[in-house]
């Protein structure tokens, strides 16, 4: 089942909407999925830093002074930001290996980095997670969302969607892959892990690492078309834009608006329903096997 949202501002002007529009486009996906829910914003970014999305089931404890104890650890100045269940701490670029390192020991689970990528997941109905986190005063350029009902692994903050294992790219899925473990084997010897049992963390792997080997972001699409086996529709983000593509036989629903303010996805039309010059949008279903994707 499961449910997909993405919006890619083309105009400036609307970037202090983005998280309203995407909430509503998110809460009409509830009967979609409604174990969980995530969302991924590519806000502002600050030259040579970069962000670090992290989560804990213990936030008081766990966020207490974070901020000094990366910064002794890293010797880097670290601010944070704490949103409910979830932080955001901002650093130099050059210190964000050693950085996530220390967050893994102190136990944090790491949802994304990136220059201007924050990942906010959780357990509940979607209306709920939105409200949590205040994803509607979040501004942006682009962002994608996934309402989820857990089919092959738990209902857990790390099960959720959005999954990310690059910096600045991160994907949601609907569907189902059949050769997960095989190419998570694959990928584990290319030097590439995943921290989650879900299928959709290694097609968000697999992305990143064919986009580490050198190819574009539409080859990299192309390239699930080949090698992941299963019924899929991934929606994925970069930095730049954000991407689509469905399996051969693409059984998932998709559909997709345009304007000259923006490109909308979504599972279902309705969830379109809200978006400003929608009436004047050119709709039309993805096609099978066949790759989209928008960047600046």
């Amino acid at each position: 089942m499961c449910g997909i949202v993405g919006l890619f501002l083309k105009q400036e002007a609307l970037r202090p909407r983005l998280g309203d529009l995407l909430t509503d486009m998110l809460i009409t996906m509830t009967d979609r999925g409604p174990d969980s829910a995530g969302i991924a914003i590519y806000g502002d970014e600050a030259e040579g830093m970069v962000k670090i999305t992290v989560q804990s089931d213990r936030p008081a404890e766990a966020f207490a002074d974070l901020d000094a104890a990366i910064c002794a650890a890293v010797d880097a100045p670290v601010t944070i930001k704490v949103v409910d269940t979830h932080a955001v701490l901002t650093l130099p670029a050059a210190v964000e290996k050693a950085a996530i390192a220390e967050l893994e020991a102190q136990g944090l689970r790491i949802m994304g980095s990136g220059a201007s990528m924050e990942i906010y997941k959780e357990v509940g109905l979607p209306k709920d997670v939105a409200a949590r986190f205040g994803l509607r005063a979040m501004g942006g350029s682009h962002g994608i969302g996934h309402t989820r009902m857990a089919t092959e692994s738990a209902v857990t903050t790390m099960g959720a969607h959005p999954f990310s294992t690059a910096d600045d790219q991160c994907l949601v899925h609907n569907g189902s892959l059949s050769n997960h473990n095989q190419m998570r084997r694959r990928l584990a010897k290319k030097g590439v892990f995943t921290r989650s049992e879900n299928d959709t963390e290694v097609g968000a792997a697999y992305i990143s690492s064919r986009i580490a080997e050198g190819a574009s972001l539409g080859e990299a699409l192309e390239g699930t078309i080949e090698d992941l086996d299963g019924f899929f529709t991934f929606v994925t983000g970069t930095k730049t834009g954000f991407g689509v593509v469905r399996d051969p036989i693409a059984c998932k629903p998709a559909v997709m608006a345009e304007t000259e303010d923006y490109v909308a996805f979504a599972s279902e039309y309705r969830a379109f329903a809200d978006l400003p010059g929608i009436e004047t949008a050119r709709v039309w279903e993805p096609e099978p096997a066949t790759v989209y994707f928008w960047e600046r």
